[in-house]
């Protein structure tokens, strides 16, 4: 048993974890090199469990953080051992690259080998080359950020002083002092700050993407020590629960040992009030800190999630299209052997015909997507109209252009998440935005009536509304964890968690109490002072605060007057959960359901006052719960439940306003009509909800919709949505708990009466039903899903649907850093949607389709040629003709399709129908790809017989008249695709023909010069040109006119 495995009595043992206590050995050498043997070989180990567990940290230090993970930072992907066996590997998995490879390894047996070798591996070391280079690159580039994150120094805090220390030799154990703006490297417990009362502000945008600062306290015990140098001198002990991803929950205890042993050991709780979490920056001050946890233990590490890599169903669809170019290989390798009748190793034949068929499966054609996908991503960032969207996954652009079902976040998403408080109900009277310079008034008459009793008693009945309105306007100016700061001008800012609370702050301010200083013992409030004509100030005394979660969905806070003395205790919070805390009323379920039904976000007010008698038996409790190591939060809660949270006094109902964001309602409409199923996806209540999805007119004006809320019994939900699947033009609201027994009990049902409905709206959602609905519409329609949301509580989400779209909102970044597309405002959807993924989808569908064309059509060349002259295995061309086939004689021209766009971007928005053509797939199916097949054949077959044909006398040329004939009709067939002309289109056509001809001069084995420069070859290879690409051109003709596409109507 090593120095830090003895239990400490005073502390309740768990199950699982023992709490060992501190001695002195006298034999510390042979644990010493114990220590050092274990971390040897915990180097070794698979797996870290061993050090994912509850530890006790000694100060001063002594060895640690020896047998714990070492505090190193590595993103990068690949080592110099599994670099190339992994890329190689990732390269391989596909179909195409594999069966190149294959083909490519036959050219080792001469028997089968066609032609130059360069042929077969030149274009796949290409493709190799620059996936490997991108892929070392990229790694090289995260080898050097996670350098220079190791690399940052720190001081280090010791008994002969401070001493620098870079960030991956930290230990746990180890005590860091960080300055201002510094980053905190590791995850820590607070000992000690810059300021008097301990308190310390850092940012935490980088580790759960919300921008406001949080408030972090140090260790009592320790900040009450003269210097900070007594830190490492200090006699202490702290227990920390073992490593978890829950950042905002943290169990363990801080024992001291005072050097006097006549005196008794001290033993306080750590929350998360106490940690410093790695990634975050302490934005004031500066702090020394206990490191708890190294390298793999962190917070943010163990939160770092690979989510999986997103294929787009172009890609998909490619790859399965791809198999079939395989048979079609196969196909008439087999025919040409079958026609020779298998004479003679025809088995050898039959593979020399499959690797001359190669070029059937283009190897070029992932190359151009990836470059196309890139572009399309450029186009997306630079796009004025939509400023500062950024593309984080470029992968899936196409996507966009497929979107059935967009699943929204309400607040920050649908709204502005910019607060606003617009009514306030007392019980008896209700005061709204315009009336509340009537509230300013009394708070005022309030100031004034308590200067004179004789002017109070002869206005008692006023005095009682006006004291009232008093009450409920310092409990909210009281209850909250707001912290203001103070500009050189003397302007005041609010910093908090949440808008609301700043909001209602800010309205404080407005009527006359306004919070001027805040630390974690003291609140002071500054009021008017009509006599004087001036301000006072009052101070409180904060003694104990019960912060808000998303599971109690209320705050509280306990604090005395320091004038008075009085003891209060004030709780705000959700109106479902505070009804069955405050005293019995008549009006508060009517009063909150109406300002609910007007769009507005309501939270009770409420309070009780404490005699110290009775303060001081709850602390008792309270600190005793609070020492717990196991159940801890339960039994606090217990503890509070038992002595504070009932009967209270009901003092009044706020009413906050979420501004829709600008163009809300006219994005929806527009995205409606796109043929786009919306589902509106919220924490909030059921009539905010329903009064947002009524001002958004996602519930458009002549529609119904039916309230599922607090439904438990199978029957009755098996009823409701019987009697909704008859109803398929009523929208559905549902809550959280009646969408979770929905999924329980009728989950087939559920959906199946869901996906038929116009609208679905569910209310009081968590994290974990939200990504649970988007993955049942994936499961169950098998359709693109689009999740869009600007809070953490949606990046499950998020990454659950087939495309992710962030906002940078007031919640932070970390929807917008977890999500494939960042945008600033919900109205950008509608350019990202119905225009740059029209552009996306429809481009990649004929680029990919072309490129197949151009393997299929010189494969059927070939074919015909094999069929004329007696079934050899010989191939037509060979060597740098038909390694510049696929590259410098048609890539520039094919590339240049990305370009094209069929309708403009103001047509795309004013008629949003024609998205619905693309959610058929009809750009890239099996019947464009069958048309393309035959497009092949006959042009492959028309170019083969017309070069017999016009030049039977000079066959020995057949390789440069049918290779000319086969590059123009090329760029002809370019030409026909094109809708709208670019600079880079023309500019990519002229290039290739110039450079087409200047390379003929330097093919001298394949071109005989004398021979194309007269006027036969000129006449006869566009007469060839002619034949096999004017029927195209008259039949696509033809069809425009007789049966044009929806986007040909609209242009027209």
């Amino acid at each position: 048993m090593s120095d830090i495995e003895v239990e400490l009595p005073l502390l309740p043992k768990g199950p699982e974890d023992s709490i060992p206590r501190r001695r002195i050995r006298s034999d510390g050498a042979f644990y010493l090199v114990k220590d050092k043997l274990r971390a040897f070989f915990n180097l070794f180990s698979i797996s870290n469990q061993n050090q994912r567990k509850a530890r006790v940290i000694n100060i001063p230090n002594e060895n640690n953080g020896n047998k714990y993970s070492p505090n190193i930072v590595r993103n990068q992907k690949y080592s110099l051992l599994t670099f190339f066996p992994i890329v190689l590997y990732e390269q391989f998995k596909f179909f195409m690259n594999l069966y190149f490879l294959l083909v490519a390894l036959s050219q080792i047996f001469p028997v089968l080998r066609i032609g130059y070798l360069i042929t077969f591996y030149g274009p796949l070391s290409f493709v190799l080359a620059v996936t490997i280079s991108k892929e070392a690159y990229d790694d090289i580039q995260r080898y050097k950020r996670d350098k220079e994150i190791n690399n940052q120094i720190y001081q280090k805090l010791t008994k002969d002083g401070l001493v620098d220390v870079p960030s991956s030799k930290i230990k746990v154990g180890d005590l860091i002092k960080i300055n201002c703006n510094q980053r905190i490297p590791t995850d820590m417990i607070l000992l000690r700050t810059s300021e008097e009362s301990g308190s310390c502000f850092i940012r935490t945008d980088q580790l759960d993407g919300e921008t406001d600062w949080k408030l972090r306290l140090a260790v009592p015990i320790s900040q009450k020590l003269p210097t900070d140098e007594s830190l490492a001198h200090m006699n202490a002990q702290v227990y920390a629960e073992k490593p978890q991803k829950d950042i905002h929950k943290f169990v363990g205890t801080f024992t001291y040992f005072p050097e006097n042993p006549e005196e008794i050991e001290t033993t306080i709780p750590l929350e998360v009030e106490n940690t410093l979490w790695a990634n975050c920056v302490v934005a004031q001050g500066t702090s020394i800190g206990l490191v708890i946890y190294t390298g793999k233990d962190n917070r943010s590490v163990m939160n770092i999630s690979k989510p999986n890599t997103k294929v787009g169903s172009v890609d998909w669809e490619i790859n399965r299209l791809t198999k079939i170019l395989m048979i079609i290989t196969l196909l008439l390798s087999f025919i040409l052997v079958g026609l020779n009748q298998f004479r003679g190793i025809w088995y050898v034949s039959f593979f020399r015909f499959m690797i001359i068929f190669s070029s059937i499966i283009p190897i070029s054609l992932r190359i151009n997507l990836d470059l196309a996908k890139t572009y399309y991503s450029y186009e997306i960032e630079h796009d004025k109209s939509i400023p500062e969207t950024t593309v984080r996954t470029s992968t899936i652009p196409e996507e966009l252009g497929r979107v059935e079902y967009l699943l929204s976040d309400k607040t920050g998403t649908l709204t502005k998440n910019e607060m606003v408080l617009k009514r306030i109900h007392l019980g008896r009277v209700s005061y709204s935005f315009d009336t509340f310079n009537e509230i300013k008034e009394q708070i005022i008459q309030y100031y004034t009536l308590n200067k004179d009793d004789k002017i109070a008693y002869k206005y008692k009945q006023l005095k009682n509304m006006t004291n009232r309105i008093h009450d409920v306007v310092i409990s909210l100016a009281l209850c909250h964890n707001v912290s203001p700061i103070i500009s050189e001008d003397g302007k005041i800012t609010y910093q908090a968690s949440s808008p609301d609370e700043i909001a209602i702050l800010k309205w404080c301010e407005s009527v006359g109490i306004t919070l001027v200083f805040r630390d974690i013992n003291t609140l002071r409030l500054q009021f008017p002072d009509p006599l004087n004509q001036g301000n006072n100030t009052i101070e409180y005394e904060i003694l104990e605060i019960f912060p808000f979660t998303s599971e109690t969905k209320r705050m509280g806070i306990i604090v005395r007057d320091t004038k008075t003395h009085k003891i209060t205790f004030y709780m705000k919070g959700a109106d479902v959960v505070m009804s069955k805390i405050v005293q019995y009323n008549d009006w508060l379920d009517e009063e909150c359901g109406n300002m609910a039904r007007e769009g507005l976000r309501t939270l009770v007010i409420g309070r009780k006052k404490l005699t110290d008698q009775f303060f001081e038996k709850f602390m008792k409790e309270y600190n005793s719960a609070k020492i717990n190591i196991n159940n801890r939060n339960e039994a606090m809660q217990s503890v509070v439940t038992q002595y504070l949270e009932n009967d209270l006094e009901l003092l009044g109902i706020t009413g906050v306003e979420d501004k829709l964001q600008d163009d809300v309602s006219s994005t929806l409409e527009l995205l409606r009509n796109a043929g786009i199923n919306i589902w509106m996806l919220t924490g909030d209540k059921v009539e905010t909800a329903c009064c947002i999805g009524i001002s958004s007119r996602l519930i458009s004006r002549n529609q119904t919709y039916t309230v599922m809320a607090k439904l438990n019994d199978d029957n009755e939900i098996r009823n409701k949505l019987e009697i909704l699947q008859s109803s398929n033009d009523s929208c559905l609201v549902i809550d959280g708990e009646t969408l979770k027994n929905c999924l329980m009990f009728e989950k087939e049902l559920f959906i199946t009466v869901a996906l038929k409905l116009p609208t679905v709206i569910c209310c009081r959602c968590s994290p974990t039903q939200k990504a649970e609905i988007t993955k049942l519409i994936k499961e169950y329609t098998k359709s693109i899903v689009c999740a869009i949301g600007d809070g953490g509580n949606d990046v499950s989400m998020i990454q659950a649907a087939d495309v992710g779209v962030g906002i940078v909102g007031k919640e932070g970044k970390q929807a917008s850093l977890a999500a494939d597309f960042s945008i600033t405002q919900f109205s950008y959807l509608s350019d990202l949607l119905l225009w740059h993924g029209r552009n996306s989808y429809k481009r990649s569908a004929i680029l990919s389709q072309f490129i197949i064309h151009r393997g299929l059509i010189i494969s059927f060349i070939q074919f015909v040629f094999s069929a004329m002259f007696y079934f050899a295995p010989i191939a037509l061309y060979q060597g740098l003709l038909l390694v510049g086939y696929a590259t410098f004689f048609t890539s520039g021209p094919i590339f240049s399709l990305v370009l094209n766009q069929d309708v403009s971007r103001d047509v795309a928005k004013l008629y949003p129908e024609l998205y619905k053509e693309l959610l058929k797939g009809r750009s890239l199916s099996l019947k464009t790809f069958c048309q393309w097949v035959l497009t092949s054949v006959y042009q492959g077959g028309a170019i083969m017989v017309m070069a017999i044909i016009l030049f039977e006398d000079q066959f020995i040329n057949i390789v440069s008249i049918t290779f000319t004939s086969l590059i123009l009709n090329e760029l002809c067939m370019v030409l026909l695709e094109v809708h709208r002309w670019k600079k880079f289109i023309v500019y990519a056509q002229l290039f290739t023909i110039v450079f087409y001809i200047a390379s003929m001069f330097y093919l001298k084995t394949d071109f005989d010069i004398n021979f194309i420069l007269t006027f036969d070859f000129l006449w006869k290879v566009l007469v060839i040109t002619s034949v096999s690409y004017i029927p195209l051109l008259i039949i696509k003709t033809l069809r425009k006119y007789i049966s044009p596409s929806t986007y040909s109507r609209v242009m027209n």
